[in-house]
């Protein structure tokens, strides 16, 4: 599995940010080297910034100007401290998530783009930690260049809605994510896996008949119960829905194979960060289970510790 990662993606977190997802990208990857799954994963790091007309398929041109220039309030709507690298991380974790799902595509095969920070931005600033919707800039891109269409299975805890809410600034969004492919389980515990199964059972449906082209897939580990900021899943459900999606997502039952990039998205632990890391790793490696048929990962498991205090979110 390709992961594409740039030690410039990650910031040093500073002073006073609440979430420390600007870092995250390194942390992951970090933590990754340490376990099982490294040995299947080769690291890419051929992609540089998004340009500003990218950023303008999904943006307003006031929002866009005063987030390159930190020139305003505007550039620090997200709710994170703006400056030069924070400005640089941005623009190159937007292009990774690109590139991840170009990779994809040509292959297709399996590929990640091990960031967040997108799925609560709006057209004309940001917004709960997010500050450009990637996804959105990536799809436009793809549409427009390829005419391919995508869908994305967002299980963060809280629901992204820099998707829903750019359907009105980008008017072809509607094909190049259409509105039943943009997967945001509710509910906890078994109302969660329950609502996940239907909305994967009609994206089955339309990935069959040649409908979509290719998948995005961002477990982010806020949606578990020991989350600070979330509380829909045990461990054990959290692991049902990463089977429930990559076991819909088998070759061997789509009848074909279909691109699939990975992101982070949210997560949030201050007493043991760790916690979050060794979810998303065992997301990872559900997915090379499932999709690259890589045996040793179905036993993974790494280490989520009960919750010690509530302080700062770590994530």
């Amino acid at each position: 599995m390709k992961i594409f990662y740039r030690d410039e993606m990650a910031p040093i977190d500073r002073p006073g940010n609440y979430s420390k997802s600007p870092s995250k990208p390194r942390r992951f990857v970090e933590f990754l080297r340490g376990t099982p799954v490294w040995d299947h994963v080769e690291v890419c790091d051929d992609f540089g910034p998004l340009t500003r007309d990218q950023l303008l398929l999904a943006h307003e041109a006031r929002y866009v100007d005063a987030f390159l220039a930190g020139s305003s309030a505007l550039a620090s709507s997200s709710g994170l401290a703006w400056s030069p690298e924070f400005r640089d991380s941005v623009l190159l974790t937007n292009a990774c998530l690109l590139r991840a799902i170009r990779a994809a595509l040509d292959g297709p095969s399996l590929t990640m783009a091990p960031v967040s920070g997108f799925h609560h931005a709006h057209p004309g600033s940001g917004g709960g930690f997010c500050t450009f919707s990637g996804q959105v800039i990536a799809a436009i891109e793809l549409y427009r260049e390829r005419g391919l269409r995508g869908a994305w299975i967002d299980m963060d805890g809280h629901f992204g809605n820099s998707i829903e809410d750019a359907r009105g600034f980008v008017p072809d969004l509607d094909l190049a994510i259409p509105r039943d492919c943009n997967i945001n389980p509710s509910g906890s515990h078994d109302a969660y896996l329950h609502d996940l199964d239907e909305q994967l059972h009609n994206l089955k449906a339309m990935i069959v008949a040649g409908q979509i082209d290719y998948v995005c897939v961002a477990h982010g580990a806020d949606s578990h119960e020991w989350d600070q900021l979330g509380s829909q899943c045990t461990t054990d459900e959290w692991l049902q829905a990463a089977e429930a999606v990559y076991s819909m997502l088998d070759p061997s039952r789509l009848g074909r194979r279909v691109p699939v990039t990975l992101a982070l998205f949210g997560g949030y632990r201050d007493d043991h960060p760790e916690s979050v890391l060794g979810l998303h790793a065992m997301d990872v490696a559900q997915a090379l289970f499932h999709l690259e048929k890589v045996e040793e990962m179905a036993g993974y498991r790494a280490e989520v510790r009960p919750p010690v205090y509530w302080g700062a979110a770590m994530r």
